[in-house]
């Protein structure tokens, strides 16, 4: 019931704040963000140490400062998820700034694919809705949620702006692979994987897992793996670009160990520039009283 519940507040949302105005819209999100904020519940006791291991001299005063920054992002990025639908192509287009943007277009135009690794931040989907407007094909994979109706709405959200998502399950990586292999971009969100089969990093100093899809596909496909940041813009986002040092080391399981970790090294680079459009309110590093999930 809960489930449902929850499911039916995302689908008015995704009514409701496109039929109200704009500045209203976030505005009234941005004071919710705040007494979110205030309340102190434990996703945000969770996200203020997050926060804090990635800015480590950080005074007490700027943390609070940084944490409402935080929150503010990420209430921006569900306002922009429910309004995106009415979002036109040339509002897409002249809302996105790159830096390094040949490192994707190059290996878009050579017809071999390309994996873009990523942590998350800012606004991934108008990142994704940009390079289909110049014409990618892109591919992503989703946890699925519960119930279905939720899941499906969300799969035929990024449909609708021309990206592909697809079910996280045992068949995935084959079918990415074929996808690269057709020319596709498989864009994977990668900084967190907290079971027995992530990838153990060093990650802001401390013992983190991370995935190992991302290398596994540039190892076995030879595709150009691409890191991105995304940040937010007053009006829009930015979005760095990087290529993740491919390691040369003979062993597979080492050689994806050291790209993964490689990939963390970037992914730590990004997020210290920007750490409040990092929007991870889980649990990420291992150490303490870290248990493994299932």
């Amino acid at each position: 019931m809960l489930q449902t519940l929850n499911a039916w507040g995302y689908f008015a949302a995704w009514r409701i704040l496109r039929w109200l105005p704009e500045g209203f819209v976030y505005r009234t999100a941005y004071r919710i963000a705040d007494f979110l904020t205030k309340r102190n519940a434990p996703s945000i006791v969770r996200f203020r140490s997050n926060l804090a291991r990635t800015q480590p001299n950080i005074t007490a005063l700027d943390l609070d400062l940084l944490v409402y920054k935080a929150m503010r992002s990420m209430v921006r990025y569900w306002c922009d998820t429910f309004r995106f639908p009415d979002w036109s192509k040339s509002r897409i287009a002249s809302t996105v700034t790159t830096t390094h943007e040949h490192l994707l277009l190059d290996a878009i135009a050579a017809g071999n694919g390309a994996i873009v690794t990523l942590p998350h931040v800012g606004n991934y989907d108008h990142a994704a809705a940009y390079f289909c407007g110049k014409g990618a094909k892109i591919v992503t994979v989703a946890e699925r949620l519960k119930p279905e109706a939720l899941f499906k709405k969300f799969m035929s959200y990024r449909a609708a702006f021309g990206m592909e998502a697809l079910p996280l399950d045992g068949r995935v990586i084959p079918t990415l692979a074929l996808r690269l292999r057709a020319g596709c971009v498989v864009a994977l969100a990668a900084d967190r994987d907290l079971s027995r089969s992530g990838i153990d990093v060093t990650f802001f100093g401390a013992p983190a897992r991370m995935p190992a899809g991302p290398a596994i596909l540039a190892i076995k496909t030879g595709a150009p793996l691409i890191y991105a940041m995304v940040s937010y813009t007053e009006d829009g986002i930015h979005i760095d670009f990087e290529m993740v040092p491919l390691s040369t080391i003979d062993d597979e399981s080492e050689r994806v160990a050291a790209i993964v970790q490689n990939s963390a090294d970037l992914f730590a680079k990004g997020i210290a520039a920007h750490p409040e459009d990092w929007h991870m309110m889980q649990r990420i590093w291992i150490d303490g009283d870290f248990k493994e999930r299932s």
